[in-house]
């Protein structure tokens, strides 16, 4: 089932690039712009087939987005039916209905998974109280981190990642549902002969074990002696599995649009950081700062992804099932829309504000310039791009 989910989710994925050139070609065509080629990933070939239309569909090796290619793209193009001779409203049009399409698209998947159940991915997750039902609640355990040697804890044969249960009095054994609840337990028992119930894994049985904690006058005295002991002798942490899932009915549009500024603002703080992490890595470089630098480096790959990357997120995400599979493809294609109206030369927002500050300066760009210009933006997402999945690989393997 969860190999399964991976191809839908990258199937789905690859669905959102389809969705957002459809924009483009769309427009351009509505607009009276001749399309020329419309293209899955970017060139060489592997595959190209002329349409009736006479507009050629290719399928080409890098994998990292598509392209719609115009006739007479340059700004400065006259002849008729090519971009250029376009009118700065059809221009805009052609250049933000991609930006459109993959809002439309994350609008539907938020909105549908609203109804159907939302993964709460985040603190404070957006949702209307007055219409929101839980119909999955996320599952805790308390795991053992490490176990001290020659302690209460390992005499009764419990080992790390082992999934404490309850403690106590046999008559009355108390869960363990918090990683608070077990310290509160082993003080109130402290010297005394308790019960410890654990499992091995989630769907192992219970073992219970009779052990005699540590008394408080011992741990007292090891603390003298600068040894910091436990009562039972065992760290523990809280291991989540699974997400909240709330279902809500009438307010489902309004949580997909306050998901869409939600996960917005969080983008682009994500952003910030990845900046800020950038200017560390050159500041240090320059001044020598490796901490710095090294820091820099770390603060600035934890906030991207790459097509690596973003495979092990459907990978790892399968096994939380279809919901989840959906709403990251959701965030996904908001993503593609945020990133696609920054006025990044290159992509969709750069040739934009690119033709809008020409009009406003009145001093149109020579073809030259304006292919230097996006031809620099290209090579510079490309090295983002091998930088990012060198970041992954490092991460992931």
């Amino acid at each position: 089932m969860s190999t399964f989910l991976l191809i839908i989710g990258l199937i789905m994925f690859l669905s959102l690039v389809v969705v957002h050139e459809f924009g483009h070609f769309i427009m351009a065509r509505r607009g009276g712009v001749v399309v020329e080629e419309f293209g899955l990933g970017f060139p060489p070939h592997i595959f190209k087939r002329k349409t009736k239309a006479g507009w050629l569909f290719s399928v080409n090796w890098l994998p990292i987005g598509g392209f719609v290619k115009l006739k007479g793209e340059h700004d400065t193009d006259t002849v008729a039916g090519s971009f250029g001779a376009a009118s700065v409203l059809v221009k805009t049009e052609i250049m933000a209905a991609g930006v459109v399409m993959n809002l439309i698209a994350a609008f539907v998947l938020l909105m549908i998974l609203a109804w159907i159940g939302m993964p709460q991915l985040v603190n404070n997750q957006f949702t209307i109280k007055q219409d929101a039902t839980y119909v999955q609640r996320a599952q805790s355990d308390i795991e053992a981190s490490t176990v001290e040697a020659n302690s209460p804890a390992a005499g009764s044969g419990l080992k790390a990642n082992d999934i404490i249960v309850a403690l106590g009095n046999p008559a009355h054994l108390s869960n363990v549902t918090s990683v608070n609840i077990l310290p509160v337990l082993t003080k109130q028992y402290a010297g005394q002969t308790v019960e410890l119930a654990y499992k091995t894994s989630d769907h192992s049985p219970v073992i219970y074990k009779t052990v005699t904690l540590r008394s408080a006058a011992d741990v007292q005295k090891a603390l003298t002696s600068g040894k910091q002991i436990g009562y039972l002798g065992v760290s523990v942490y809280q291991y989540q599995k699974g997400l909240d899932v709330i279902r809500s009915t009438w307010s489902a549009p309004i949580v997909a649009a306050g998901l869409i500024k939600q996960f917005t603002v969080l983008t682009f703080q994500g952003l910030g950081k990845a900046i800020a992490g950038l200017a560390s890595i050159v500041a240090g470089g320059v001044t020598g700062n490796t901490a710095a630098r090294q820091a820099g480096q770390t603060e600035a790959s934890a906030q991207v992804v790459g097509p690596v990357g973003i495979f092990f997120v459907f990978k790892y995400g399968s096994a939380l099932g279809f919901q989840f599979i959906l709403m990251i493809v959701a965030i996904l294609s908001l993503a593609l829309a945020i990133m696609n109206i920054l006025p990044i030369p290159a992509l969709d927002g750069g040739r934009l504000w690119l033709i809008l500050l020409t009009r406003a300066l009145k001093r149109p760009l020579k073809p030259e310039r304006e292919e230097l210009i996006n031809a620099t933006g290209f090579a510079f997402l490309m090295l983002l791009v091998i930088l990012i999945t060198f970041a992954d690989v490092k991460r992931f393997f």
